[in-house]
């Protein structure tokens, strides 16, 4: 199998995994904080004055790879498709999953703030133009 698409079976299962600290934060949240009609085992999206910082960035660090994964992953079955791997799909398949890996540490730790965050974003959507370029050049 190409490193391409063993790299977005990587992608695909940290994004099937990155559910998970947010749903730890949410369910550690102070007593009284749900409502009292709430089903069992309900969760309130993000909020401010409930949660803790690191439960909405978390949050927000699984929609953000989300939104970057799914072009990412269309773009490269495409490629794998049109048989188009070369070593700049490869190596923009490697960097993006260290942006997506570094993006999610930096965004729920809070370590990382503007510019870095934007920029490991920005960098993100190179590597999908780069499979892009990819693609319609094969």
């Amino acid at each position: 199998m190409p490193i391409e698409l063993t790299i977005l079976a990587g992608l695909a299962v940290m994004a099937a995994s990155l559910w998970m600290p947010y749903i730890i934060g949410a369910a550690t949240a102070p007593p009284g904080s749900l409502p009292a009609d709430a089903p069992d085992g309900f969760i309130l999206p993000p909020d401010p004055n409930v949660h803790r910082p690191w439960v909405r960035r978390a949050y927000r660090a699984h929609l953000n790879l989300l939104e970057q994964s799914v072009p990412f992953a269309i773009l490269v079955l495409l490629v794998d498709r049109a048989d188009g791997f070369s070593a700049l799909t490869l190596w923009a398949s490697v960097a993006f999953l260290i942006l997506r890996i570094a993006h999610a540490i930096g965004y729920i730790t809070g370590t990382t703030r503007f510019p870095a965050r934007p920029l490991i974003f920005t960098g993100g959507w190179i590597c999908c133009l780069v499979m892009a370029w990819a693609l319609f050049t094969a």
